[in-house]
């Protein structure tokens, strides 16, 4: 890793539209999906961002900061590019969650940061041999301008940015040490879910 700070980005600017109400706010274990996602990136970096659509507020713990997208609605990789954006000046490297995924493991977090270097601009998780867009780590310098170009040129999907950069896919039979069960990927798109 490099010597710079870590930051993380939170995406948390979705509509819910599948869930029928504000997923985010729903209580798991004692904690919103939200809170659980921030506590958790917290444990890995020094700046944590939650992108939220243009105008909305949240509460959330003590330490994280609140940005908000450009334009609502155009997607995780927007959010992506307006939460990287948005991270201080000494942040090198970020993580990248969904405000939806209440399970993640830190030490899967950390071992996605970990990949990147010289060479790795962005680490994801294979998944049955499959990589998945999150949770992602990123070279912030290189990662920036790519998603705004990205997102300039119409681009909405997340999975996009990493087709983008030099990156690498961490085994599933490597970053299962860390999670056995696979809870880092779990994500909350309907009732069911929870």
């Amino acid at each position: 890793m490099s010597e710079g700070q870590i930051g993380a980005i939170v995406l948390a600017g979705g509509r819910s539209s599948r869930f029928g109400r504000d997923k985010l706010a729903e209580v798991v274990d004692g904690q919103s999906l939200l809170d659980r996602a921030i506590l958790a990136v917290a444990a890995v970096a020094s700046d944590v961002v939650v992108v939220i659509a243009p105008g909305g507020d949240r509460s959330i713990p003590a330490g994280a900061r609140l940005v908000h997208d450009t334009t609502a609605f155009q997607g995780p990789l927007a959010g992506l590019a307006s939460g990287l954006a948005a991270l201080e000046p000494d942040v090198d490297q970020a993580i990248i969650v969904g405000g939806d995924m209440p399970s993640l493991i830190p030490a899967v977090l950390a071992r996605l940061l970990a990949a990147l270097g010289a060479t790795v601009d962005a680490a994801v998780l294979d998944v049955d041999g499959h990589s998945v867009p999150l949770p992602m780590a990123v070279q912030r310098s290189v990662a920036l301008p790519v998603a705004r170009s990205l997102v300039d040129d119409g681009e909405r999907r997340l999975r996009a940015l990493p087709l983008a950069l030099r990156v690498t896919v961490i085994a599933e039979g490597t970053w299962r040490l860390d999670d056995p069960g696979g809870l880092t990927l779990r994500d909350v798109d309907v009732p069911s879910d929870l």
